[in-house]
């Protein structure tokens, strides 16, 4: 769970044009808890996204193009993926260059 600064985690975001991707990542003495074994991911897609059906479409399509790409993510590291209006038009082939794009900013940035 994400709660406070005095929580051992380093936490970073990056933005694109379709998505901003914010990662924490448990400090080097925390990785030895067994409490997250494997990264959690949260999605969030807001109304200003579009009606229900747009934002269900836009959910199933990012949570396929991160499910490709958790084993690239650290133990522990909690993902949260918020959409942003312009995602809803975007192609398949766009959310997974932002989200790509998103991804590799944020780790270079944590590591």
């Amino acid at each position: 769970m994400l709660r406070g600064s005095r929580d051992g985690r380093r936490r970073r975001r990056a933005g694109t044009p379709f998505l901003v991707v914010h990662v924490s990542v448990p400090a080097v003495s925390a990785t030895d808890d067994a409490s997250s074994p494997c990264p959690r991911v949260g999605l969030v897609v807001s109304r200003a996204v579009g009606n229900a059906v747009v934002r269900n479409r836009t959910s199933r399509r990012l949570r396929s193009l991160v499910r490709e790409r958790l084993k690239d993510l650290p133990d522990g590291t909690d993902l949260v993926v918020r959409a942003l209006p312009p995602a809803a038009a975007a192609s398949t082939q766009q959310l997974a260059g932002a989200l790509d794009e998103g991804l590799a900013r944020v780790m270079e940035r944590v590591a």
